[in-house]
């Protein structure tokens, strides 16, 4: 049993259990499960690159702590949508749980950003959801009603 870190959509931490990659996708509610590691190669943030409505909000602690553990920049660290997961891996590369020290170390990560990121983050993660709202879900069909032309006869 793997011990892994769920941030859901609105940034709220869970600690919970993961036995492979199926469960990951579970909790990220998706199958097209894509992966990104820590700078170390110490952590994985398991996500979906989803469009469905309910995982196209930006998951700010998420991408916030993706910032602080890898070497991408306010600027142009991916901004993850819905679900999150954190976990790491063996030697092998297979899913394995986070120790308490790990755990820790994102505790403290999390913490590490300066107020510069979190301005940054705030002003493209608005400016990403406010195109979002603005384009819908899916593409709306507009169908096609075949008219016929009447004319008014007046007696």
């Amino acid at each position: 049993m793997n011990t892994v870190l769920y941030i859901n959509p609105k940034g709220v931490v869970y600690e919970t259990r993961a036995f492979s990659k199926a469960d990951i996708a579970d909790l990220v509610s998706d199958y097209g499960l894509e992966s990104l590691s820590s700078a170390d190669r110490q952590f994985d943030f398991w996500f979906t690159p989803s469009t469905r409505r309910c995982q196209r909000r930006i998951n700010r602690s998420a991408t916030g702590l993706l910032l602080s553990a890898t070497a991408f920049t306010a600027r142009n660290v991916p901004l993850l949508r819905g679900g999150v997961v954190v976990a790491t891996h063996d030697s092998d590369g297979d899913l394995d749980g986070l120790s308490w020290e790990q755990l820790d170390q994102l505790a403290r990560l999390s913490r590490s950003l300066t107020s510069r990121d979190h301005r940054v983050l705030t002003r493209r993660s608005n400016r990403a959801d406010g195109r979002m709202q603005r384009r819908p879900a899916t593409p709306v069909g507009t169908p096609v009603a075949i008219a016929e032309h009447r004319e008014s006869v007046r007696h």
